[in-house]
Parts: structure tokens; sequence; C-alpha cells
């Protein structure tokens, strides 16, 4: 299962492996204090993109699209992540405001998608043409 929390939310027990998914320290955030597992912000969206974004919510879909395919063409900055979600749950955490328009949330959906891949087929094999 993968989730996303804002980093200045608690930490709760289901959060499982809590990942910082930003390029840049939250602020307000000790890093003595936060408590997380890793820092991944090679996995977060390059500085250009970032900065094109810049939170504007009438740029989110060409953010998102953009953004996929910076994930798609570097599978090594992710694994790790992929196969935390398959083992159990995974948290990635975030500093933006909007908690439905940002990186994580993108990345979420990703990893989902390339888990759904990665699952066996649910329905049978066609032996229409076997026949």
């Amino acid at each position: 299962m993968i989730q996303c929390k804002r980093v200045y939310e608690g930490v709760a027990a289901a959060d499982g492996r809590r990942v910082l998914v930003d390029r840049l320290w939250p602020r307000g955030c000790s890093k003595a204090t936060l408590q997380l597992d890793a820092w991944s912000r090679e996995v977060a969206p390059s500085a250009e993109l970032r900065r094109q974004f810049g939170h504007a919510p009438e740029l989110f879909a060409e953010f998102r699209q953009q953004y996929r395919r910076e994930l798609a063409a570097h599978p090594e900055y992710w694994q790790g992540l992929l196969e935390s979600a398959e083992k159990g749950t995974l948290t990635l955490l975030f500093a933006a405001r909007d908690l439905q328009l940002n990186n994580a949330q993108v990345l979420a959906e990703f990893l989902e998608d390339e888990l759904d891949r990665r699952a066996e087929p649910s329905s049978p094999v066609c032996y229409a043409n076997r026949l």
C-alpha cells in the first residue's frame, strides 16, 4: 500500500516505511526530529520542472505528465520505493500545502501503476484462436 502524507503531520503506526520525496528539505523541520526512514531526493521532480510548476493548480496536468516522463526515464530512482511498497505500507512524505496537487501524489500514482503492471493477470488466457 502506498499513501501520501505531509511531513508536518504526526507519525502513525500505520505509516510503515516513511520516505521524504522532496528535493528540498522541508521548512521548519529539524533533521534531528523529523521521523523518516529515508530521504529520496533524486526521485523528486527536477529543479526546472518544480520551478515551472510553481504549485499553480492550472499547471498541474502538464506537471504530472512531465514528472511521469522523468520517472519513466530513471527507474533506478524509484525501484527501491516499489520494493518497499510490495513488502508493506509505504508513506511518501511531502511538504507542499496542497494535499492533492503535489509530486508525492503523482509519484504514488506512478508507483501504483508499476505495481499493477507487475501483478499477475486476473483473467484467463484466451484460447479462441486455438480451436
